[in-house]
């Protein structure tokens, strides 16, 4: 169940709703009885587990050129040719 408070009383009792967002619930702070902020539990990755970054190492290879592919079809549109369009 989500638990609403009012400002003054998240920061008079702050630690007491930390605990409770530890714990897997959601405390909705409300000025004036309307909603501005929600704090809830931040899931950080389990110590040991591999990051996305580079999860495919090893398992495609790159290109030599990739870093020109595309090339002249980038340039004509920066110089505002259009090699689909049809001429007059």
């Amino acid at each position: 169940m989500t638990e609403t408070v009012n400002i003054h009383e998240a920061k008079t009792h702050l630690s007491r709703l930390l605990d409770k967002v530890s714990q897997g619930e959601s405390v909705i702070i409300a000025r004036s009885g309307q909603p501005i902020a929600r704090l809830s539990r931040f899931e950080s990755p389990q110590p040991g587990t591999s990051e996305r970054v580079g999860f495919l190492k090893g398992q495609i290879e790159v290109p030599e050129d990739f870093d020109r592919l595309g090339g002249q079809a980038i340039l004509d549109a920066f110089q505002g040719e259009d090699p689909n369009a049809s001429a007059p």
